[in-house]
C-alpha cells in the first residue's frame, strides 16, 4: 500500500543561497526537507523527473506524474508529495529553478524584449500548469542544459525556456486566487502538519476533532488557522483531496463507481455523487467517459496546432482543471 513520509520542517522557505547569481537550479529526491507545504518570494519553475502523487498549489489539489511542469509565483503556497511505498527513496525526483522580480524588473528596463514575458509571470501568480507533451519535452532539454551551464551561459538558457513557456497556449491556471501569504513560520508549519496528515489519513473517515487533537489545538482555533492558510475550510479541503483521488481512479483504471467511492474515502455513494456533481458538473461515469476522451485530445492536439482554430485555444486556456473543474489527471 502506498504511503507519504511525514514532513515536520517549517514551511517557510529563505532562499540565502542566491550567492549573487540572477538564478537558482537545484534538484532534489523524495523524501527530503524541501518537501513540504511552503513558500517564497522567488517563482518556482518545477519539473517533476520520477514518482507520481499529488500537488497542492495554493488552494488547488490535483495529480502530478513524471514530465509534469508548473511555475508557481511569489507567496504562493506549493507542496509536491510522492504515493510511494513505506521505506522507498527516490533519488532525483524534481529539476528546479527559482528567480525573483528583481531579475525581469530590472530586466525590462534594459531590454524591452523581456516584456513579452510579463503575462507568464501575472499567470504564474495562480499557479500554472504546461499541458503540451512538445513544450514539456523542449521544456526538459533547456532545463537540462540549465543544469550543465554556467555563469552568462546558464542565464541565456533559462530565458529561452521561459521564451519557450511564455508562447505555450496549452496550459491551466491552477488556484482560484492570487495567494499573498503572510503568516508566521510557526502557523504555516501547523498547516504543513496537517495537510500531511490528512494527506495520509483522508481515505477514511477523518474528523477535524482528530486532526486538531494531532496537532495540540482546539477544534475552532485550528479550524479557523487552517481556512487562513490553505483558502479552503477542512471539510471542503478533504472533499476536494477525496475527489481528487476518484478522479484518479476513475481516469486510470477500471474500478466500478462503487469501489471509487469508498476508495477515495467516501462512506456512502449518495454523498460521494452528490459532492462529485457539486465540484466536477457531472456524474462519475460521465465524467470516467469524458477522460478518456480528453487524454486522446490532449494527445492529438500537440501534434495538430495548426489545425486549431484561435478560439479553441482561447476556450482551453479558460478552463481550469483539476479541481476546480471537470478533470484532475
Amino acid at each position: 500500500m502506498s504511503k507519504t513520509t511525514k514532513i515536520t520542517d517549517p514551511s517557510y522557505e529563505l532562499m540565502d543561497d542566491h550567492n549573487g547569481l540572477s538564478i537558482i537550479y537545484r534538484e532534489h529526491g523524495f523524501p527530503c526537507p524541501l518537501v513540504r507545504w511552503h513558500f517564497h518570494k522567488e517563482y518556482e519553475l518545477h519539473l517533476i523527473v520520477a514518482s507520481s502523487g499529488k500537488v497542492f498549489v495554493g488552494d488547488y489539489i490535483g495529480n502530478f506524474n513524471p514530465a509534469s511542469l508548473f511555475l508557481t509565483g511569489p507567496n504562493l503556497p506549493h507542496n509536491w508529495i510522492s504515493q510511494v511505498d513505506e521505506g522507498e527513496v527516490v533519488a532525483r525526483r524534481d529539476m528546479l529553478v527559482n528567480f525573483t522580480d528583481e531579475l525581469l524588473e530590472s530586466g525590462n528596463q534594459v531590454f524591452a524584449e523581456l516584456k513579452t514575458l510579463t503575462p507568464l509571470l501575472e499567470r504564474a501568480r495562480y499557479g500554472i500548469e504546461f499541458r503540451c507533451k512538445r513544450t514539456i519535452r523542449q521544456a526538459m532539454k533547456q532545463m537540462q542544459k540549465i543544469a550543465d551551464s554556467r555563469g552568462i551561459t546558464r542565464l541565456g538558457h533559462f530565458f529561452i525556456l521561459l521564451e519557450l513557456l511564455a508562447a505555450s497556449d496549452d496550459y491551466q491556471l491552477l488556484s482560484g486566487t492570487a495567494v499573498a501569504h503572510t503568516a508566521d513560520e510557526h502557523s504555516v508549519d501547523r498547516t504543513n502538519r496537517a495537510v500531511d496528515y490528512i494527506f495520509a489519513h483522508y481515505s477514511r473517515e477523518l474528523p477535524l476533532e482528530e486532526v486538531a487533537e494531532y496537532l495540540g489545538m482546539k477544534p475552532t482555533y485550528f479550524s479557523r488557522v487552517f481556512k487562513q492558510a490553505t483558502g479552503r475550510c477542512f471539510v471542503e479541503f478533504v472533499n476536494r483531496l477525496r475527489i481528487s483521488k476518484s478522479c484518479e481512479l476513475l481516469a486510470d483504471g477500471d474500478k466500478t463507481v462503487t469501489d471509487v467511492c469508498f476508495e477515495s474515502g467516501f462512506n456512502n455513494i449518495s454523498n460521494f455523487n452528490r459532492r462529485f456533481q457539486q465540484l466536477k458538473g457531472m456524474t462519475p461515469s460521465h465524467y470516467r467517459r469524458l477522460a478518456v476522451q480528453r487524454l486522446t485530445e490532449q494527445n492529438l492536439y500537440c501534434f495538430a496546432l495548426p489545425l486549431r482554430s484561435a478560439s479553441t485555444l482561447a476556450l482551453r486556456r479558460s478552463q481550469p482543471m483539476g479541481d476546480s473543474a471537470m478533470f484532475t489527471f
